[in-house]
């Protein structure tokens, strides 16, 4: 009876441990290089995933969209390339002032730069670390 209990017992923290992990993986990459495939001269953004998610809310950064217009993401929503639909097939012509939101470029400097100006306005720490310019997520090649 002890053996049974104890077999039981370890196949169940397997399953725990397994299902914990895959419900980790659901987390996306630590970092990502954000690039438009179809850059003519692609500048590729350095992002580090792992950071922003500690310190935001998925919806923050994630949206979805419906009907031509985008709609705010939902817990457990799949996630998709930014290129998905920041194209100029899905997305023709579409602005967000100066910005082409058909483009990755204009998706990332309007969501992404947009954050880190503000961020960078309330906080002189993040100001003196520059991420309101261009080589916080550009950063050049060595």
């Amino acid at each position: 009876m002890l053996k049974k209990i104890l077999t039981c017992s370890v196949v169940a923290l397997f399953v725990m441990v397994g299902s914990t992990s895959c419900f980790a993986s659901d987390a996306g990459p630590a970092d990502i290089t954000i690039v438009g495939e179809k850059s003519k001269k692609p500048k590729p953004a350095q992002f580090p995933h792992k950071k922003h998610q500690d310190a935001f809310k998925c919806a923050e950064c994630h949206h979805g969209m419906a009907d031509g217009k985008q709609v705010a993401y939902a817990e457990g929503q799949e996630v998709q390339k930014c290129e998905t639909c920041h194209n100029a097939e899905v997305l023709p012509g579409k602005m967000l002032g100066k910005l082409k939101l058909d483009t990755i470029k204009g998706a990332g400097h309007g969501n992404c730069l947009t954050c880190h100006k503000k961020m960078a306005a309330e906080n002189a720490d993040l100001k003196a670390k520059k991420i309101d310019k261009c080589g916080a997520c550009h950063p050049k090649k060595k």
